[in-house]
């Protein structure tokens, strides 16, 4: 057996929010517990996306709690919502400062790691590492900050400039950096990064939480679903989701009554949206509340097929969004509206359901109309989308992490890149 890790991990969102660094960053802590592994989480209250705190917590400087296992560390920050440019990184940042400053007083770990988005709390954990002279990985998220470029929240300049060097100088620095997804490798690689530090370990998804299920009678019920096809989005409705295309689509079958789209979720693009299909009078777009993690199944388990969507630019062709693989593990077809690339490629290639061109409403409907008057379709598709999410475990992918994390704390995160643990190992994770 390997030896015990001191692991210290930073991250802004961790749950009670549900979104996808929050899940993906606990999940996996869990797993590193359950081995016996220490594991410290410095975060902030919960309050994303809306700015609002969660019931039961406060915006103080320090809040320690216990969650699974993991030793829960929530520091003060400049709470804002998901909305506008300069109130967020006020946020940011304000988790960089207090985040390093928390740490500080943590017994010293022997790796410390980081996940963005957001950003800046990655810039905390180098900081940190550098104070405390302990090795820094690099959770690479996303690729900041070209996503919130190609979603018009910042303009192309100096500032740009500048937060793309330090970008650059976090990846050069850490001993080593796991990016979710190929693609994001592959732009580290292209702009000079070493690829024999970076390990891919991608988005997944906790296969003992979710499972086939009947409808929830109650739910269905309450949000009038009951005799409908529901094409289901769940997740964050942010500009990078764009979907604005998910109510165009909706418009062109209006004449379908049997056809929902249930919107569930929360982010800065959701009041806009439901003030747009009030005004073009959509009944066919039911919008849901977030829920809390536990509710999920229940949610998923209203739809006949599960909507992933996002924005048509290239920085998103290499993205794979959580919520793919958890409606996997439900036994849900998926139905794809993305850029083509490594999402689409996984999707197709465990032939789990269906891919459409992104932000094109027609290509969206034509889908969904097909899926809804294909009965038999739908069920090898649902087959084969359960069956796949076997080997998108989040338990793997917890083995792998620490693995890396082992490598970084000897300072051998050169070799991150080699050795990824059988995906059939049974067991010990360490």
């Amino acid at each position: 057996m390997a030896a015990i890790l001191n692991i210290l991990f930073l991250t802004e969102n961790f749950p009670p929010e549900t979104n996808a660094a929050a899940t993906r960053v606990y999940e996996r802590a869990c797993y590193w517990v359950k081995a016996g592994h220490r594991v410290t989480v410095i975060t902030s209250a919960p309050n994303f996306p809306d700015g609002i705190l969660f019931p039961g917590y406060e915006n103080r400087w320090c809040q320690v709690e216990d969650m699974s296992g993991i030793h829960v560390v929530r520091v003060k920050t400049f709470i804002a919502p998901n909305l506008g440019v300069v109130r967020r990184t006020l946020d940011f940042l304000s988790f960089m400062v207090t985040g390093v400053w928390a740490g500080l007083f943590e017994p010293k770990p022997d790796v410390i790691a980081a996940t963005s988005p957001q950003f800046f709390a990655a810039v905390a954990g180098w900081l940190l590492g550098a104070v405390r002279r302990v090795p820094f990985v690099f959770e690479l998220g996303d690729l900041w900050p070209a996503s919130i470029a190609a979603v018009g929240a910042v303009q192309p300049g100096r500032a740009l400039q500048m937060i793309e060097k330090l970008e650059l100088h976090l990846y050069r620095r850490a001993e080593a950096v796991v990016a979710l997804t190929h693609a994001f490798k592959e732009n580290l690689v292209a702009r000079s990064i070493d690829g024999n530090k970076i390990a891919v370990i991608p988005n997944g998804v906790d296969l003992w939480r979710y499972g086939p299920r009947d409808r929830d009678a109650d739910l269905a019920r309450q949000w009038n679903l009951n005799g409908h096809f529901v094409v289901g989005y769940v997740g964050t409705h942010g500009m990078a989701h764009a979907l604005g295309n998910v109510l165009d689509a909706a418009e062109k079958l209006t004449p379908r009554g049997d056809i929902r789209f249930l919107l569930a979720g929360a982010g800065a693009e959701r009041d806009g949206l439901i003030k747009e299909a009030a005004r073009r009078n959509l009944n066919n777009v039911i919008f849901m509340p977030p829920q809390s993690k536990d509710a999920m199944p229940g949610v998923w388990s209203l739809c006949d097929v599960a909507l992933v969507h996002l924005k048509n630019d290239p920085v998103f062709a290499g993205v794979i969004p959580s919520k793919m693989f958890e409606a996997m593990a439900m036994g849900l077809p998926v139905l794809l509206a993305a850029p083509e690339g490594e999402a689409s490629q996984i999707l197709l290639g465990d032939e789990a359901g269906a891919h459409v061109p992104a932000q094109d409403p027609a290509a969206l409907a034509e889908a969904v109309v097909r899926l809804a008057d294909d009965a038999e379709g739908l069920k090898t598709l649902a087959a084969k989308s359960l069956m796949a999410a076997a080997s998108h475990s989040r338990e793997y992918q917890a083995r792998h992490m620490v693995a890396v994390l082992e490598r970084a704390a000897e300072r051998r995160g050169g070799e991150a890149a080699k050795q990824a643990p059988s995906p059939d190992t049974p067991g010990d994770i360490s």
